[in-house]
């Protein structure tokens, strides 16, 4: 804990991009705290909306504050996507009800209230001055920008960690020290025996610790596939999308239609019917991608999760409960419990660690600017246009998606790692800094140098054709390599690997594809690069492609 002016002990790491900060309108009835006591501000951010947050155990509702506001800083340092505004402001608008009903006089500033300074430090410094509060309780933020924001405000201010995770900052530090590479694999396993989750002993369940190699199958068409749970939007949802059509109308994507869980009982209700109707096919179809079908087998609980409305062991241990009862595969189960309690926990492990210099590295000295592609403009590639067309649509896409067409386009390219970050944090309603950051920098763009990630996710367009069904309809052709009508993931693999060699060329990941390329005849190199470098040109000309 740290305490008046002094910089809050903050294990390097944690989240990013929540959109605004918001919440109710109306501030619960006032219970009367003790008359010489003075009340504290118990500060909930958008993405802490869980009822045991440190910072909401180390307050007294008889005495305390809780401060919640929606502020424009949170909805424009990058434009948020319509959606994603609208499922913070839902659901902290939602969760200040809750807290209001348990006790707590909630201080709520909603977006549109005249007085809102518009900033989170601006409302604790406005709150305080309302109650006489000398002293703010926080629990850390997963943004190195609110981090330093809170750091500013001229309050006596305790931070206390974000428990919520399942391996706390510091533990992740003693694991990683030492290590000369941070592979997630080992972290995992880790996990794995410190949860107890699928395990028999001392040993993995199943006798392995991972089986991908039963997973990551092209999936056929099935009109009998469950879709995951959406929402209704009830009157205050509703008032809630007027309010963000009102005052975010430049931001890229479509508001409706809007059924994301905006409450713990329907993030419940999600993760049930996860459970027991989407779970079991999620192993094999977990990185395939089909033309128009945008969540296959996927839980879409990120979000409900992200925002602090779902616990992690509790997603595990449903998912765990199904497989114990033979109900789905151990591939499926396995699979799904390693992206909660490995990946999730292992990003926000480097993210901490490396601390806020991590979003400014660029390794690869990548510099393109962020084409149009991204934001909606007409493109030959179907794949590009199904992944950014349904993110435009659902503010979704799947994890393959983002690294293997729209990241891995943007690794081959040589597309500017800010501008790139910018653009997930904005476009994805689950894209928080502490997890936005780990993936793009380490796993998509390679622009931390390989600490998160042995070998760059390049790939070309056959990857893509083996995964899913969008080069049938593609304008170019993912079996020609050179040429007008080659797969531009053709032209620019090779062209990444030949700018790239002498930082590759000794990757023992790698070095078979370096041998391939040297293998080709002398002509044939030199006119896909020069393919490339054209294709490149009309990209930079903001040419249609």
């Amino acid at each position: 804990m740290h305490r008046g002016r002094r910089r809050p002990r903050t294990p390097n790491r944690r989240n990013r991009g929540r959109a605004c900060e918001h919440g109710p309108g109306r501030e619960s009835p006032v219970r009367t705290a003790g008359a010489a006591v003075k009340p504290r501000l118990i500060l909930v951010l958008g993405d802490q909306l869980s009822e045991g947050l440190s910072a909401l155990r180390a307050g007294d509702p008889a005495r305390d504050v809780v401060v919640m506001a929606e502020v424009m800083a949170e909805g424009t340092h990058v434009p948020h996507h319509p959606q994603k505004i609208a499922m913070f402001l839902a659901a902290m608008r939602k969760f200040a009800e809750a807290l209001a009903r348990a006790g707590w006089r909630v201080l709520y500033s909603r977006l549109d209230d005249a007085q809102n300074s518009q900033s989170i430090p601006g409302e604790l410094i406005r709150r305080a001055a309302e109650t006489g509060a000398g002293a703010v309780i926080a629990t850390q933020p997963g943004d190195w920008r609110l981090v330093r924001a809170l750091e500013g405000v001229p309050l006596d201010l305790s931070v206390l960690p974000d428990d919520r995770f399942l391996c706390s900052q510091e533990a992740f530090a003693a694991w990683a020290e030492g290590r000369r590479e941070l592979r997630m694999e080992y972290f995992y396993r880790e996990m794995r025996r410190k949860t107890g989750l699928m395990m028999e002993g001392d040993q993995p369940a199943g006798g392995r610790w991972n089986f991908d190699a039963e997973n990551r199958k092209p999936a056929g068409r099935d009109l009998l596939r469950p879709s995951p749970l959406r929402f209704e939007p009830d009157g205050e949802v509703e008032a809630v999308l007027a309010l963000v059509e009102a005052r975010f109308p430049a931001h890229f994507g479509r508001l409706k239609p809007f059924g994301w869980a905006v409450t713990r009982d329907q993030a419940l209700r999600q993760l049930e019917h996860f459970a027991a109707h989407v779970l079991p096919r999620f192993g094999a179809e977990q990185d395939a991608m089909l033309e128009g079908e945008p969540w296959l087998s996927h839980s879409t609980l990120s979000a409900a999760l992200n925002l602090g409305l779902l616990a992690p062991m509790e997603i595990c241990l449903r998912v765990e409960a199904e497989w114990k009862a033979g109900r789905v595969p151990i591939e499926a189960a396995e699979g799904f419990i390693r992206q909660v309690i490995g990946w999730r926990e292992y990003v926000r492990g480097i993210w901490a660690l490396a601390g806020p210099g991590y979003m400014d590295l660029n390794a690869l000295g990548a510099a393109r600017k962020l084409p149009p592609v991204y934001w909606g403009a007409p493109t030959r590639m179907a794949c590009m246009a199904a992944a950014v067309g349904q993110t435009r649509d659902l503010a979704y896409a799947h994890h393959i998606q983002r690294l293997m067409v729209t990241g891995n386009f943007a690794l081959l390219a040589g597309l500017d790692p800010a501008e790139v970050q910018a653009w997930y944090l904005a476009v994805y309603v689950d894209a928080l800094e502490w997890v936005e950051a780990p993936n793009v920098v380490g796993m998509a763009l390679h622009a931390d140098g390989g600490r998160l990630a042995s070998k760059p996710y390049a790939a070309s367009g056959a990857y893509i054709d083996r995964m899913s069904d969008h080069c049938r309809g593609c304008g170019y052709d993912v079996k020609v390599k050179r040429g007008a009508g080659a797969c531009p993931f053709n032209l620019l693999y090779w062209d990444f690997l030949n700018r790239h060699r002498e930082r590759f060329a000794r990757n023992p990941r790698m070095g078979q594809m370096y041998r391939v390329w040297d293998r080709m005849d002398e002509g044939h190199r030199a006119a896909v690069l020069a393919d490339a470098a054209a294709w490149l040109s009309r990209l930079d000309r903001g040419e249609a492609v």
